[in-house]
């Protein structure tokens, strides 16, 4: 039986560790003004791929309920995965009771520095501005507007089931696209480790949209994954997500997520 003073060092610690849970849990921000356009048709075909490097976002899980950000919201990528709610604002053309969205950003938006940031080169830095799908756009405003004034903020993302990992390289390069990310939705630092607890973790340095990348001979062990928040800095490891015979190509889920 643990004596009284052990007892509150117990307490205090658990409260602690409960207290920086919940410092680290992501929660919406206050609503923020911006504006909004489409791309592509009813299809979303013109949504697939982008550049967080999600492929088929059907496949993928995000379906057409995504975004393309302008240059100050997609952060080189970083930006990648993080989850709004849109609501068309102020407009003739905004649906019947305002009604939000929430939208996974899958692609960026990029400038266009041959109009002006307030006639056609809406992603231009530094506005803040969402391309979305044409299905995403349809259900709050109609899509004869074009562009429309919106008021958005970040939300938590939900998702089903754990991390995954795409994996894609060779022999001596190992890229991996992380996915499915709850949370703040988005990835600031990925490791990976080759083999049981006691191996190393090697730091993946970031390559593009969402994917990572480690020069190192990983194959033939099972490997894990440590991923950190961009936003709340919060860390999860994926252990052993990836078993000793995996192949490039295909996508590995682990069992733990962001909260």
């Amino acid at each position: 039986m643990a004596s009284p003073s052990r007892a509150v060092l117990l307490l205090v610690l658990a409260l602690a560790s409960a207290a920086t849970a919940a410092k680290a849990r992501f929660t919406a921000t206050q609503w923020t003004s911006a504006h909004a356009t489409f791309y592509g048709d009813e299809t979303a075909a013109e949504t697939m791929g982008g550049a967080c490097g999600y492929g088929n976002l059907y496949a993928t899980g995000y379906g057409t309920d995504t975004a393309a950000l302008s240059t100050t919201l997609f952060k080189d990528g970083y930006g990648c995965g993080t989850c709004y709610q849109i609501r068309c604002a102020g407009s003739p053309w905004c649906r019947s009771g305002s009604p939000s969205i929430t939208v996974t950003a899958t692609n960026l938006c990029p400038p266009n520095w041959a109009q002006d940031s307030n006639a056609g080169g809406w992603c231009n830095p530094p506005r803040t501005h969402f391309d979305l799908s044409k299905p995403a756009f349809m259900r709050m405003a109609q899509w004869r507007a074009g562009i429309v004034p919106v008021v958005y903020r970040r939300v938590p993302c939900v998702r089903s089931g754990g991390l995954r990992f795409a994996l894609q390289g060779n022999a001596y390069w190992l890229l991996a696209f992380v996915m499915n990310v709850a949370g703040a939705g988005d990835v600031a630092e990925v490791a990976v480790r080759s083999g049981g607890a006691g191996a190393a973790w090697v730091r993946m340095g970031h390559n593009w949209g969402a994917s990572y990348q480690a020069f190192a001979q990983l194959g033939g062990r099972a490997l894990s994954f440590r991923v950190t928040s961009y936003t709340t800095r919060q860390t999860v490891v994926a252990a052993d997500v990836v078993p000793a015979n995996w192949c490039l190509g295909l996508t590995y889920q682990a069992s733990v997520n962001f909260s």
